[in-house]
């Protein structure tokens, strides 16, 4: 498996036991949705999380879902402001419609994405989707970008609405 994997599964490790939960207490907790053989796999890099997943977790942990990613202790966290201090990564309007239309591997993972977050928010508008702040970080990670790099990423796919 991959170090992410890896990496992932010691921090989901690590939020379990900060927690005090056993690989059981979770199983249970899910109702069985995490199988504690499977969520053991999971903390070893045995096995990959889907994005879903990942998000799932996250919520039973009841953590923000970039707490489950890894972390670089020798770079710092990317300061996601602009030399006059102004947020440059405030979110992003997702055009649903145009998203709904695409084919690319990406626009499937964000479609996923935009998906679990319509659940969360109970927002189903289904024209837009803001992608708030806190949501940048965790998805540039998944789409394999730095959060600078998300921006030119959605104007490629032509999927950032008109604010």
């Amino acid at each position: 498996m991959s170090g992410e994997t890896v990496q992932i599964g010691e921090r989901l490790r690590a939020i379990r036991r900060q927690q005090g939960l056993s690989l059981h207490d979770v199983e249970a907790r899910s109702g069985k949705e995490f199988k504690a053989s499977v969520l053991g796999a999971y903390e070893r890099g045995e096995r990959a999380l889907s994005v879903g997943r990942l998000l799932r977790l996250a919520e039973l942990f009841d953590v923000p879902a970039d707490q489950l990613l890894p972390r670089d202790e020798e770079k710092p966290d990317i300061d996601l402001t602009t030399a006059s201090g102004t947020d440059s990564m405030a979110g992003y309007t997702i055009d649903l419609v145009r998203l709904s239309q695409l084919q690319d591997a990406d626009a499937l993972v964000l479609s996923r994405y935009a998906a679990t977050i319509q659940l969360q928010r109970q927002d189903f508008n289904g024209r837009v989707l803001t992608i708030r702040s806190d949501d940048v970080r965790v998805l540039a990670a998944v789409l394999g970008r730095l959060p600078e790099g998300l921006a030119s990423r959605l104007d490629e796919l032509g999927l950032r609405a008109a604010s």
